[in-house]
């Protein structure tokens, strides 16, 4: 194989948009196909039409540099590039089956591309797919496209991401480990060579394996979070703090203290769905996945502990003028997908109250869910005149606001629920779990 790999991407969302850049960063010619006309024109100009630190300006460079380009043709991205990631949604059905329409879609057009090209070719998925689907779903349909045969005629792989929104880029460019779920050792061979030049452990598997690594990890960490929440509520019984009892289990370096902090619970496009995904999966193959469901239960009722309380403190919400701060499911996204904040305005409406709510960056996201309620251009704006506020998302802006700023309310209670504020500069405020 030739040093200089060109890579294609299919769909150029937050895995394909990150990936493509992450690899043109490594100095691989990329190319980025989505059917999204505007989004294609948006990153052709150099804009990143998702915000995700440190992306604009890196994309804005390649461009610059003719490492990377975006194009509404599948054909052209396929047939000038060695490699094909298949990047596109895989979001849940209502009864928790994944989605495969788009996995469907683009793997029967990518094998329509590769009937027409001579030189060997690997396709990797690199959506989130239920374990079987490369094999069951993909490798058919490129096969029947393409009138080739998988292993001889082309390559394919099954390449999970882990990336995490807010620090996707930095994840890829420096992971923690790669998964590579192979065919046959050509089609693994070849998308390791992609991967030469990352400090990362490889691991070599079969596609089965590499779909159930990505589940298995992220319905674990999902899980860890649930747990810290359920300890939490106990804590807040007591009238302890959660983090005092979490900073102590993850000093045990068999936890760790990632994912235990204690809050409102866990939102954005990969954990609530993947774990839903991995319990449809479980109930196919005859088996009640109890732990995985009451982590579904227990995340899904948390956000709406921050009413309660609110509600203990101030009574009816009727006719009250509540701030909310933060919208994103997490701080440095735009991402407002499954975010706790959807729950807790919804109720906040049923219940009559009336919003004001502020995020640096999912304001516009977030619009398209609520489009009534009040949107202040500031945390300060939305403060003023607020019988009480919430903090949903902890933004690293909200620590700078102190007691003056929350003297322009109105009201004087403040539930929070992500440890977003400085106790040395804001008083009196009462936590979820602590």
């Amino acid at each position: 194989m030739r040093k200089q790999v060109r890579i294609s991407l299919i769909g150029a969302g937050y895995v394909g948009l990150t990936t493509a850049v992450g690899f043109s960063k490594k100095g691989f010619k990329t190319i980025l196909m989505d059917i999204d006309k505007e989004k294609v024109e948006r990153i052709n100009s150099g804009e990143s039409p998702i915000y995700e630190p440190g992306l604009r300006e890196m994309l804005k460079e390649l461009r610059r540099e003719g490492n990377i380009e975006a194009t509404t043709n599948l054909d052209y991205a396929v047939s000038e590039s060695e490699i094909t990631f298949i990047c596109v949604p895989t979001p849940s059905r209502r009864n928790g089956d994944t989605d495969l329409r788009y996995i469907e879609d683009s793997s029967k057009a990518i094998g329509k591309a590769l009937r027409l090209k001579e030189h060997y070719h690997v396709v990797a998925v690199k959506s989130t797919v239920p374990p079987e689907t490369t094999e069951r779903v993909v490798i058919p349909n490129l096969e029947e496209g393409s009138g080739k045969k998988a292993g001889p005629g082309f390559g394919v792989c099954m390449n999970p991401e882990f990336l995490r929104e807010g620090s996707a880029l930095e994840d890829f460019l420096n992971p923690d480990r790669i998964v590579i779920g192979e065919l046959d050792p050509r089609s693994g061979e070849t998308l390791a060579f992609l991967y030469r030049g990352f400090a990362a452990p490889v691991l070599r598997t079969s596609l089965k394996v590499a779909e159930m690594i990505k589940y298995a990890s992220n319905s674990f960490l999902a899980m860890k979070i649930t747990y810290a929440n359920e300890i939490g509520n106990i804590c807040k019984k007591l009238g302890i703090d959660a983090y005092e009892v979490m900073k102590g289990v993850g000093l045990d370096s068999r936890i760790s203290p990632h994912f235990l902090r204690a809050g409102i619970g866990f939102g954005g496009s990969c954990f609530p769905k993947d774990v839903l995904a991995l319990v449809s999966k479980a109930e196919k193959l005859g088996y009640n996945a109890s732990l995985l469901k009451e982590v579904i239960n227990v995340n899904s009722r948390q956000p709406y502990r921050m009413i309660d309380l609110l509600k203990k403190r101030i009574g009816s919400l009727k006719g009250k003028r509540i701030a909310v701060l933060g919208l994103a499911f997490k701080p440095e996204t735009d991402d407002v997908r499954e975010s706790p904040a959807l729950r807790i305005v919804s109720e906040l409406i049923r219940q009559g109250a009336g919003v004001v709510a502020y995020d640096p960056k999912a304001m516009f996201n977030f619009r398209k869910a609520f489009p009534k309620i009040g949107y202040a251009e500031s945390a300060k704006e939305a403060l003023k005149g607020a019988d009480a506020c919430l903090v949903v998302t902890e933004w690293r802006e909200f620590r700078d606001l102190t007691d003056d700023d929350f003297s322009a309310m109105r009201g004087s209670v403040i539930i929070e629920g992500r440890r977003a504020l400085d106790p040395k500069k804001v008083d009196g405020f009462e936590g979820v779990c602590w």
